[in-house]
């Protein structure tokens, strides 16, 4: 398995990754969402907020993250793929990009929502704590913090 920097060249693996796991983030139900997420993963790349882990050719894990916010923005593995560590070793190459004395945060689902099941534990597990809840794409979500 490798984690590196996305490139443009990445972007159909990355689109068949992101509507395998659609179900999952909310803001991707339609195909117009779909295609504005498609253009946000470019500006991402373009920016060097954009990982992923690759196994044999194939991306089995992206994470896409705001240097200037300090934010994890969208993180998913491939269900195939998961229980291997991919996840965490993306969020260990953003980490190195980000200021060490600046808090990272993460926004997801809020305790008690199924679609959260998987990815609260990870964030808590990697040392997130709870913050202040919110909405995002019209979905009660909770806003984690990685203090550094």
């Amino acid at each position: 398995m490798t984690i590196r920097f996305a490139k443009p060249a990445d972007i159909e693996q990355w689109m068949r990754l992101v509507v395998k796991v659609k179900d999952n983030f909310p803001g991707l139900e339609t195909e117009s969402a779909i295609a504005e997420h498609r253009e946000t993963v470019l500006s991402f790349i373009q920016k060097g907020g954009a990982i992923c882990a690759e196994n044999d050719g194939k991306l089995t894990g992206i994470l896409l993250f705001s240097k200037r916010r300090c934010q994890l923005c969208f993180l998913a593995v491939d269900p195939d793929c998961r229980r291997q560590h991919i996840a965490w070793e993306m969020v260990r190459l953003m980490l190195e990009q980000l200021p060490p004395d600046r808090d990272v945060t993460v926004s997801t689902y809020r305790e008690g929502d199924p679609k959260g099941t998987a990815a609260r534990p990870f964030y808590k597990k990697i040392g997130f704590v709870e913050g202040p809840f919110a909405e995002e794409f019209g979905s009660p979500v909770q806003i984690l913090v990685l203090r550094r």
